[in-house]
């Protein structure tokens, strides 16, 4: 062992191992934007979530222009996206969009925008880049069936997805470890039983359990009780894999000297377990946690793309998905899948952050 390593703290050993685990840190990266956008996502989207324009129903993705050619000919650097001409086929009823080289939509940074509350608590008006003009209208994932700005309620989606991924673990979290504690520290019969509750549970297929319940919501319940349903719903399985875990570490720890003297000392056994006995595999527990997180992403998404998780007004990037579930929508508008994109990026970041978190949790193995 190094002379670093003999003096360095615990925590610095597992950082310095983790900085190693290169997927680990752009993982670390990847989750740490993606939970940025979550926070500031009324900031960051162009425009608000319920704004549509009729005439831009399944107008394509727009790009973004960096130079602009002026009346005399002359060029000049502006950052800017050319509107459209809309045309109806009258026969076959479809519309179709064409670059409009006349109409240019001019962007920048700290716009005026549509009006919304930062965090329900802050009215504000600036967006953190769009068009300059407030009554414009950009499409740089292109639009909806209904003239929405899919970029814009990709990133409004991004804090309902991220946040029930994290709010579900933090509930299986504490199951987990109070269950499985318990478990392990008394042994015996209550460990009999809660084995045996957590097979059961375990030998249930989740697909079908999830759908289960989450058909049995009402329709007509509010977004934010369907909300708390729903990741109520995704927690009740979630527990038992961390439980089992967590049972297992008590069993070995609570023969370690440390331990009895805390016992023998008079202190009562939840603070034992929380004192003394969670914090020598806390590494470990951040690592499941970080790698259980993704499941639960995916989850939410597959319950609302079928219909039965959440529901309109509230987005999700499941419930955006739910817009190209028929062959009309990848023929006409392929680009409703691009929330799509988020779930990919969000699940690969998770796990390699988890995967990093996992390798460093014991810094003293080769």
């Amino acid at each position: 062992m190094t002379t670093y390593a003999a003096n360095a703290s615990y925590g610095e050993l597992i950082w310095r191992r983790f900085k190693r685990h290169k997927l680990g840190v752009l993982g670390a990266i990847v989750t740490a934007a993606i939970y940025f956008v979550a926070l500031f996502s009324e900031f960051l989207a162009p425009h608000a979530q319920a704004t549509y324009k009729a005439r831009d129903v399944y107008a394509p993705p727009q790009f973004v222009k960096f130079i602009a050619e002026e009346d005399d000919g002359s060029r000049s650097f502006q950052l800017h996206v050319l509107g459209y001409i809309s045309k109806i086929d009258y026969n076959s009823g479809k519309r179709t969009f064409e670059a409009d080289p006349r109409k240019v939509i001019p962007l920048g940074f700290w716009v005026k925008g549509d009006p919304y509350k930062l965090w329900g608590l802050f009215k504000m008006d600036r967006h953190f880049f769009g068009p300059v003009k407030s009554r414009d209208r950009v499409y740089f994932f292109g639009a909806d069936r209904l003239g929405r700005d899919v970029l814009s309620r990709s990133i409004h989606a991004t804090r309902v997805s991220m946040s029930i991924g994290l709010v579900g673990v933090a509930l299986s979290l504490v199951l987990g470890i109070t269950i499985g504690g318990l478990s392990g520290y008394f042994g015996g019969v209550v460990d009999l039983g809660i084995q045996r509750l957590i097979e059961i549970l375990q030998s249930i297929p989740s697909i079908p359990l999830w759908i289960g319940l989450a058909a049995a919501i009402p329709p007509t319940a509010p977004p934010l009780q369907t909300y708390f349903l729903i990741t109520i719903i995704l927690s009740v399985i979630g527990w038992t894999g961390l439980a089992r875990v967590v049972r297992g570490r008590f069993m070995a720890l609570k023969k370690e000297d440390y331990i009895t003297a805390a016992r023998l000392d008079g202190n009562k056994p939840l603070r034992i377990i929380g004192r003394h006995m969670v914090p020598n595999f806390l590494s470990h527990i951040i690592a499941v946690v970080t790698l259980a997180i993704p499941g639960m992403i995916i989850a939410e998404t597959s319950l609302s793309f079928l219909g039965i998780g959440l529901r309109q007004p509230v987005v999700s990037w499941g419930v955006l998905l739910q817009e190209a579930q028929n062959l009309k929508s990848i023929s006409t508008a392929p680009w409703l899948f691009l929330p799509g994109l988020a779930v990919v990026v969000a699940v690969l970041g998770l796990n390699f952050l988890g995967d990093g978190l996992r390798d460093a949790g014991d810094p003293y193995e080769n």
